[in-house]
């Protein structure tokens, strides 16, 4: 499953770059859950929260139902 994750990221990537940021995974449970790390301007942007649950979030579990969540690391 990281690879599936590792591969819809990317396509995530650039409209995250646009805006100055970027996300790293770090990790992918056996449980479903995705540990990403914003960087750049995602890191400290207010709307971060918005960012990581209704774009990272919803777009991962729409192309992989297995992921139950994405929680952002430091």
């Amino acid at each position: 499953m990281r690879q599936k994750v590792q591969e819809i990221l990317e396509t995530i990537r650039p409209a995250l770059q646009a805006d100055g940021g970027d996300v790293e995974l770090v990790d992918v449970t056996d449980d479903g859950v995705v540990k990403v790390r914003l960087t750049g301007a995602c890191g400290s942007c207010p709307m971060s929260t918005m960012t990581l649950k209704m774009g990272i979030e919803r777009t991962l579990q729409q192309h992989i139902p297995e992921v139950k969540e994405v929680v952002q690391v430091d």
